[in-house]
């Protein structure tokens, strides 16, 4: 087992640029790590191991001189970004073996940065999903325990990453696709303000309620890497309408602790455990030993909030899907006709009824960002639990039963917001399972969300599981 996988990437970037390594040293370190892994945890949609060596030679013949940021480094793409050359199918028999032609505009950038692309990842069909399972590339496991999932619908790439498969990578989130597959595994991320990373070329196209909902986001083992990947890949695409011209700014720390933080443990509605309770409390205290001012704080608008989400991705979803479905459920997953089953006891969504969700996004937006003046970073829960197991679909915490979407309802209220959301790893379940919190800022305010992200990750932080490690 070569650990140099588990190295975080400015740590791997940094042995690349003092040739410590090679390139292609570093690829083929990941390649064993990936046939060594792989096969048990399902991680990958495609990886080819000749190509990814193919990449690793050529990168070793640039000069210095004309290297970027990202150089050598061994990245992953989460199956739903075009990612030219490379199997982007949404974990779907409906677009089996689809590879797209061009790269979806945060790639490209990828390459530029000279990132070395080791392979696409998995993901539930059509992403809507908390679990990562599909018809093509089965079950994807998670590396601290075979029997629970990594998440979703980010899981595969979070996987890949926790167990040192990939450095880094990129997971999309329109309900806490990258935030809860990060707790879930043990790793960070950040669900960025929708348009800072573009979302063009993403699949399905990031359009009307999904416009303020979804934002690729980066995924790496160290809140350090997180900020390089959106540092590196930031920045407006001015072909896509919901990408806005904010340039990165760079804060130094004392600005960063004049934000004053609320935090909260649960929403008054659905229970936590008590280790998620702990975990939130050791990041309060962390927070306050660094100088912030944290207090307790709630807003009022999360039910509101994740009702309008509900509205939006839920039943908005299925109907963005229902032509590309209709008269085809028998070549659907389970997981799949499972989330139809969820919206459809909704019911259809009238004229009147999307008209008036769209117009109470803007304003239970503003009425939220309003209380957040005060408070303008919330420290809470990622989701109730930590990872469960394949399958699972309620729990009970406090003598209460916590069902399937309400058990990660922390994640959406920030999707309905259009608000950037951190997530570093604390604590630990009784299970030893990793357990997060979830940093969130006001919209555009994703470099605080960063910040103080970072600090908590230096107090914090990954841990390897046991799968990863070799033991």
């Amino acid at each position: 087992m070569n650990l140099l996988v588990l190295e975080s990437a400015v740590r791997q970037l940094k042995m690349l640029r003092q040739r410590e390594i090679s390139v292609v040293e570093l690829a083929e370190a990941h390649i064993k790590q990936i046939e060594r892994l792989n096969p048990q945890l399902k991680a990958f949609a495609d990886f080819d191991a000749e190509r990814v060596r193919a990449q690793a030679r050529s990168m070793d013949a640039v000069l210095v001189d004309a290297r970027g940021p990202l150089h050598g480094l061994p990245v992953t793409v989460k199956s739903s970004i075009a990612t030219a050359g490379y199997k982007c199918e949404i974990g779907s028999l409906n677009h089996k073996d689809e590879i797209p032609r061009e790269d979806a505009v945060v790639v490209s950038r990828l390459r530029a940065a000279g990132a070395l692309i080791l392979g696409t990842t998995n993901c539930p069909e059509f992403l809507m999903a908390y679990e990562t399972d599909n018809l093509l590339h089965g079950q994807t496991r998670n590396p601290w325990d075979l029997e629970r999932t990594p998440g979703g619908s980010s899981g595969g790439e979070s996987a890949a990453i926790a167990a040192g498969m990939s450095a880094a990578g990129l997971g999309s989130d329109s309900g806490g696709s990258v935030r809860v597959p990060a707790h879930f595994t043990g790793i960070c991320s950040l669900k960025p303000t929708p348009g800072r990373i573009p979302g063009r070329g993403h699949l399905p196209p990031c359009v009307g309620p999904f416009a303020t909902l979804g934002a690729i986001g980066p995924m790496a083992r160290t809140m350090a890497d997180v900020e390089l990947m959106f540092r590196t890949l930031s920045g407006q695409d001015d072909a896509d309408p919901a990408s806005p011209p904010v340039v990165l700014r760079e804060l130094s720390d004392s600005e960063v602790r004049k934000n004053r933080i609320g935090f909260f443990e649960d929403d008054g509605l659905t229970p936590v455990t008590a280790e998620t309770r702990s975990a939130v409390r050791a990041a309060a205290a962390a927070l306050r030993d660094a100088g912030f001012r944290v207090e307790p704080f709630r807003p009022r608008t999360l039910e509101p909030l994740r009702k309008l989400w509900w509205t939006l991705f839920v039943q908005c979803g299925a109907m963005f899907y229902e032509p590309e479905v209709r008269g085809g459920r028998e070549k659907l997953s389970p997981i799949f006709r499972e989330f139809l089953e969820i919206a459809e006891r909704s019911g259809p969504l009238t004229a009147t009824e999307l008209l008036n969700a769209w117009a109470e996004l803007d304003v239970l937006r503003a009425k939220t960002l309003e209380e957040m003046r005060e408070y303008p970073v919330l420290l809470c829960p990622v989701a109730s639990v930590p990872a469960w197991r394949h399958g699972e679909r309620k729990w009970t915490i406090d003598g209460q039963t916590v069902e399937y979407l309400d058990a990660v309802r922390h994640t959406q209220w920030f999707n309905t917001l259009g608000a950037p959301a951190a997530v570093v790893p604390v604590g630990r379940s009784p299970e030893g399972l990793p357990i997060a919190v979830q940093i969130a800022a006001r919209p555009f305010q994703d470099e605080v969300a960063l910040g103080v992200a970072g600090i908590l990750d230096t107090v914090f932080g990954y841990t390897a599981p046991r799968t990863a490690a070799g033991m």
